[in-house]
């Protein structure tokens, strides 16, 4: 029967790494788990509550997390970072403050940066919340499929496979919609394959979409 796996864990090691670095011993390590989860939260919360644009994309395309003894790096990779650039320190120090108080930390220092994507559509999480976007919106699905996929050509991507699963079109039963343009190698180790999985809340129920996104062969 089809083994599916997680295309970015498949590929660790080859064309992917990790988005958290930080040693712990293995009676701390799920505290740790538990803390990266609460930074990603807080932050996309933040701006969330901050955002100006208003096709409701948030433009965050990857946090990752260092920690170190007394300094937890949190690097922000974002498609429209208008939202914290506009007054930029003034920004950045209420986010801080937002990150220590969540985490409650007294010797530990939160130090964020932020890092503009030179094509954001590339980036399957901006892409996924750019049709979810347009599902809350009532858009129909192929036209926001489609609409996904010419933005991704622009962003000169190889190929992207889309599938949207749930209640489309606010059907009784539930199917599953996919659409796919160029290649999509989902076997080949070397290829680059850049995934995404999100949840849509509509007015129907909860909808499922998964972004492969093929970036380039190492």
């Amino acid at each position: 029967m089809g083994q599916k796996t997680n295309p970015l864990g498949f590929r660790l090691g080859t064309s992917q790494s990790h988005h958290s670095l930080w040693f712990a011993q293995p009676n701390n390590y799920s505290e740790g788990l538990q803390e990266d989860q609460k930074i990603r939260n807080c932050i996309k919360n933040y701006v969330q509550k901050k955002k100006k644009i208003p096709s409701g994309v948030e433009g965050i395309a990857c946090i990752e997390i260092q920690k170190r003894i007394d300094v937890i790096q949190v690097t922000i990779y974002m498609g429209f970072p208008k939202l914290l650039i506009e007054s930029r320190h003034k920004r950045i120090e209420e986010l801080q403050l937002n990150v220590k108080q969540e985490l409650n930390c007294v010797n530990r220092k939160p130090n964020i940066t932020i890092i503009r994507i030179a094509k954001p559509y590339g980036n399957p999480n901006i892409l996924a919340e750019f049709i979810a976007g347009q599902l809350k919106n009532r858009v129909s699905f192929g036209k926001s499929m489609k609409k996904a996929i010419e933005l991704a050509k622009q962003a000169d991507t190889q190929g992207i496979k889309i599938q949207i699963r749930g209640r489309v079109a606010g059907k009784t039963m539930k199917r599953i919609e996919w659409i796919r343009e160029g290649r999509v190698p989902l076997q080949t180790v070397q290829a680059k394959i850049d995934y995404c999985s999100y949840t849509v809340r509509t007015i129907h129920g909860a909808i499922g979409i998964k972004i492969w996104i093929f970036v380039d062969k190492e």
